[in-house]
């Protein structure tokens, strides 16, 4: 497979202006089939521009957008499913008169609109809401039915734009296996949000926009690796400290607990793992080594800040 027959979807040098402000300059992104690709950047930034781009809510000044290596067309939104940051579900309408309405707009009939409802109703336990009304849900009930309404019709492609808002920790769990379930069975998947730990979860490749322009793409492991700082973790007994290192090896923390120490470790750029061990060994037994990856959260200040 070419790399070009392994992406779904492409946006190619996009620009949006507003008066005087740009939205976006000159944005590009390569989206893989069966991937979640987040998409970062601080707020204003332009990543709701490009969305809306993607759902045709607005169109962009120049630029291309590609879906299966095609450009889009009108009647692509359908493939799309799209869960905005600001909710819109109607708030007197009951819950099920309601999702069936959203679903027959996606091109479902009633009848399998209505067979997969209830199927993801007790999937996600909230089939008794049905004929309750939306402004008696919480926030993050809502926010269950619009996830629910928003995969409903099976789209190849899926943009998720802070999802887990609102949600506490065994929610928020639920809707990233989902996502990653999602993934799994063929769906391609746009994940926005500003939750750097989400993003090294369950994204696989991401773009980061700031001041209207991609700063950095690609893998987030590549990513993380480009940015090693060269620190490694080591757990050794006996707890006493200190060991002898050279005078070049900065000891960034140390921790001496009641069975071991835990200390980190900043070698020079021309050292190892390997040298590391070589100082260590002859002065203690070693249990743990591991390198230190920058967090997408440390990447992500050193690229906007």
């Amino acid at each position: 497979m070419s790399a070009n027959e392994s992406l779904f979807f492409q946006a190619h040098h996009i620009n949006k202006t507003f008066g005087d402000f740009h939205a976006l300059s000159d944005v590009s992104i390569d989206v893989r089939k069966n991937t979640v690709f987040g998409l970062l950047g601080p707020n204003g930034a332009g990543k709701s521009t490009l969305i809306r781009i993607i759902n045709r809510i607005t169109a962009p000044d120049s630029g291309e957008l590609l879906i299966d290596g095609r450009p889009m067309i009108e009647n692509d939104v359908y493939r799309i499913g799209y869960l905005p940051e600001e909710r819109g579900l109607y708030k007197k309408m009951k819950v099920g008169e309601q999702a069936l309405y959203l679903a027959q707009l996606k091109g479902l009939s009633r009848h399998d609109a209505e067979k997969r409802l209830h199927q993801w109703f007790e999937k996600f336990d909230i089939d008794s809401w049905w004929n309750r009304k939306v402004e008696e849900l919480s926030k993050g009930m809502q926010q269950k039915v619009q996830f629910i309404v928003t995969v409903l019709h099976e789209p190849q492609l899926l943009i998720f734009d802070e999802p887990f808002s609102g949600f506490d920790p065994v929610n928020a769990t639920l809707l990233k296996n989902e996502i990653l379930a999602l993934r799994d069975k063929g769906s391609t998947v746009i994940f926005s949000t500003h939750n750097m730990a989400s993003v090294e979860e369950i994204c696989d490749d991401i773009a980061l926009i700031n001041q209207s322009r991609v700063v950095l793409q690609g893998g987030v492991r590549p990513i993380r690796e480009s940015y090693r700082k060269n620190l490694y973790e080591v757990e050794c007994t006996p707890y006493r400290w200190p060991f002898q290192l050279p005078n070049n090896y900065q000891i960034v923390s140390l921790n001496e607990q009641p069975d071991r120490t835990v200390v980190k470790v900043q070698l020079p750029q021309e050292h190892c793992a390997n040298n590391l061990l070589e100082q260590l060994i002859p002065q203690c037994q070693i249990i743990g080594l591991r390198e230190i990856l920058p967090s997408m959260n440390d990447i992500f200040i050193e690229n906007v800040k």
